[in-house]
This record gives C-alpha cells, structure tokens and sequence, in this order.
C-alpha cells in the first residue's frame, strides 16, 4: 500500500512538472554580434558618431581659443568691446553645446541613425525568438544580456486584469 502511494505521488509531480510553465534564455547581445548585417551597421554608426564629435571638438577648440585670446586682451579692451566678445563667446558656447544636444541627445541624429540601421536588425531577430516560442510552447522567453529582461511573453499568462478586479479598478 504503502508503495503504490509513493508511486502515485511520483506520477502526480511527473504529471504536474509537464504542466509547469516552459521558458527560455537568450542573449541577444551575443545574437546580433554574430549578424554580420549589425555589426556593418554597427560600423556605420561609429563612423558617423566619430564624424559628429570630430565636428563638436573642432568647434569647441575655436572656442577655447577664442576664450583664450579674450583673456588676453581683456584688460586691454574697452567696456563696450568687453562686453561684445563676453556675448560672442556666450553665443558660441550655445551652439557647441546645442550641436552637441543636436548629435548626441535624447532622440538626436545618433539615435535616429541608431533606430534607421539596427532597429531593423533587432525587430527581426525577436521576430525569430517570437517564433520559435510559438513553435516549442514557450511561455516566456528572457533576454540575459543586459540584466534580465522578457522579450516575449505568452498572453495568457496576463494577470494584469486580475490585479485590476483585485484592485478595485475597471
């Protein structure tokens, strides 16, 4: 007696362990440098970064420069003049410094050239992850490569509108 119980209890958990959600890690990171596609993109966008702060860094020193000479002649300058190269100088730290926004800010040309090159290269690899979780009933699928993160997730498994009803809230 005593064994078939034991014997009942191992097919149940055998039984209940298929049932268990299925999941899966990728690294993405790892994915895409092997695409040769995304690493010439990759490429390209160095290139273009590098251009850009070559362009900043050729402006920033006409600035150093001009800041130097101005304390040079400072003394030697009249209010007026002072005050006219004091603006100059203001207004050429204004365009580094929004030349710089315009590169290399949030949503600026590196991050637009970003989403025109590699978004492309990324949508069809999740689209591959995406597929092969259908195909293998993976439930959720987790990306280590930058922390852990889901990249794809079975909808079912949405408790978003129980907590929603637990919470009160239609």
């Amino acid at each position: 007696m005593k064994r078939l119980a034991i014997t009942l209890c191992f097919f149940i958990a055998t039984a209940m362990a298929v049932q268990a959600q299925r999941y899966a890690v990728v690294d993405t990171k790892f994915i895409l440098d092997k695409m040769p596609e995304y690493r010439d993109a990759q490429a390209n966008l160095d290139k273009f970064s590098e251009q850009w702060q070559k362009e900043i860094d050729a402006k920033q020193a006409a600035l150093d420069k001009m800041y130097k000479d101005y304390e040079a002649e400072q003394v030697m300058l009249s209010d007026e003049l002072r005050k006219k190269r004091e603006d100059e100088i203001f207004v050429r730290e204004k365009e580094v410094r929004e030349l710089q926004r315009k590169r290399f800010g949030f949503e600026g040309d590196l991050f637009k050239k970003r989403q025109e090159l590699v978004k492309p290269i990324q949508d069809k690899v999740y689209t591959a992850i995406q597929k092969i979780a259908v195909a293998k009933m993976y439930d959720f699928i987790l990306d280590k490569s930058e922390g852990i993160t889901v990249i794809f997730a079975d909808p079912k498994l949405d408790k978003s509108e129980d907590v929603l009803r637990e919470l009160g809230v239609k």
